[in-house]
């Protein structure tokens, strides 16, 4: 059992000012392995004036310095990288396997971070006139339960490489991660100010930071719903804001594409992270006539992805986050059966033999019309719709027809093919006969109602930086 009662701020840990206490449980046990001490208003506004008055100094450091604080914040996860992940697999359920390679890639965002950072012009001309990116300010950033150090990371790294500060709200439900990060935060040797996590829930924190004057920007990855609210908020100071909200992801399987193994891939692209993932392809258009073939592959697939406990080298899904999460893929399944969806494998419940935690049932339905809820909404959980299309034409006005953008998928023997209806998906990422591939130096966004603004590479240095224009410097 964990106490976890402090924040980290202004280069030192402080004790939490809250009184609430959360109970940290195992997913996977239903066991209680922590208590946070939440915390309330005056320790965030403690981190934004720590983070606001390291800015005059930060601001000015050069590359080199900002380059070997991330170096050394790389190599500090990589060192710790085997307590880290098998916090986040006690914590968040995901099996050993898979949370590695999230701990790792962590670690990596610092290294791509410089890169994009060493080819980053802060000066340039324009004709006659200079024009100097300037880092933005304090940045808040708040991050989901989801891949909790990848997230903090990400929003780390860009900041401190363009010289901004920054105040960091981690998800509540990640507290025991949130606390080892902050350790190896705290052995880089940061100045004082410059990086500060704050834990509490998004309705004391995240609402401060969002309304407080002395944040130039916020940048949250999480729903939709929540990212409208922080929108509405910062309108009054006019922050600048990136937001990484939700997907309902389309996989177009062409009628050319090799399904044996095109489905496979799908389902696995669908149940990523346990369906936990707001890039998780969760509707499967398929051609009509193919559908015989498809529906017995996809059983297939899930029969032999094996769910089970997260410390076992060979499970691929594992439970979901808590009790709430699992009520509401519940709700979601029973939805899907109300409309008259046809459920082909899964279901409601359990899996057998593993009722001790929250694990939900692989769940895929066929017959599903795309104005179905189970179609619609981000569930976040193992339950895949499968949409019939006649045409390559339907197919395209199917994926399209969501208020979402955020990733789509394309499979496909035909390159040029799969590149033609890849250019004609409204989505921020589309992939290409492809599912876990990942371009650290492209960018990550949404369209529509996942979100604005963009993640990684150069493009996510552009997101702390304001363009100053000098007219008649020549």
């Amino acid at each position: 059992m964990r106490v976890l009662d402090q924040h980290y701020i202004n280069g030192r840990f402080v004790t939490s000012r809250g009184s609430e206490v959360l109970e940290l449980t195992n997913p996977a046990t239903k066991e209680v392995i922590g208590r946070l001490t939440l915390g309330n208003e005056e320790d965030v506004r403690e981190a934004i004036s720590a983070a606001k008055a390291a800015f005059a100094s930060f601001s000015k450091t050069t590359i080199e310095e900002r380059i070997s604080l991330l170096q050394r914040l790389h190599d500090r996860i990589m060192e710790n990288e085997e307590q880290l992940t098998k916090a986040a697999v006690e914590e968040y359920g995901s099996p050993i396997s898979a949370t590695r390679g999230r701990t790792v890639f962590s670690a990596k965002t610092c290294l791509y971070t410089i890169e994009a950072l060493k080819n980053f012009l802060f000066e340039k001309m324009s004709g006659t006139t200079k024009v100097i990116l300037e880092p933005l300010g304090v940045i808040g950033a708040i991050t989901p339960w989801n891949a909790n150090y990848t997230h903090i990371c990400n929003k780390i790294a860009p900041a401190i490489a363009t010289g901004c500060t920054i105040v960091v709200k981690p998800s509540e439900l990640s507290g025991t991660q949130t606390q080892l990060l902050m350790e190896c935060i705290a052995d880089v040797g940061f100045p004082p100010g410059v990086v500060n996590i704050v834990n509490g829930t998004g309705a004391v924190i995240g609402t401060e930071m969002t309304n407080h004057p002395d944040i130039a920007k916020i940048s949250f990855t999480g729903s939709t719903h929540v990212g409208k609210i922080i929108a509405r908020g910062a309108a009054d100071t006019l922050k600048r804001l990136a937001l990484e909200l939700g997907g309902k992801n389309p996989n177009v399987i062409l009628d050319d594409a090799d399904f044996a193994k095109a489905i496979p891939l799908a389902v696995q692209i669908g149940l990523s992270n346990t369906g936990q993932a707001c890039h998780a392809g969760t509707r499967i258009l398929v051609p009509e006539q193919r559908m015989e073939e498809v529906t017995s592959l996809i059983r297939q697939s899930v029969a032999s992805t094996k769910m089970g406990s997260p410390t076992d080298p060979d499970s691929v899904l594992g439970p979901l986050v808590n009790q709430k999460q699992y009520e509401t893929v519940q709700r979601y399944i029973q939805s899907g059966l109300d409309e008259g969806a046809d459920l082909i494998t899964g279901g409601l419940g359990h899996p057998e033999g593993l009722e001790h935690g929250w694990f939900a049932r692989a769940t895929v339905f066929t017959n599903v019309k795309n104005d179905m809820k189970i179609a619609k909404e981000e569930i976040f959980g193992p339950v895949l719709s499968v949409i019939s299309y006649r045409t390559e034409e339907e197919a395209i006005a199917i994926a399209n027809d969501t208020v979402y953008g955020l990733a789509a998928y394309v499979s496909s023997s035909d390159l040029s093919r799969a590149r033609r209806v890849a250019s004609k998906l409204i989505a921020g990422r589309v992939l290409i006969n492809k599912g876990a591939h990942d371009d650290p130096y492209a960018p990550f966004g949404g369209f529509k109602q996942s979100g604005l603004g963009r993640d990684s590479g150069v493009y996510g240095l552009e997101e702390h930086v304001e363009p100053k224009a000098i007219l008649g410097y020549e």
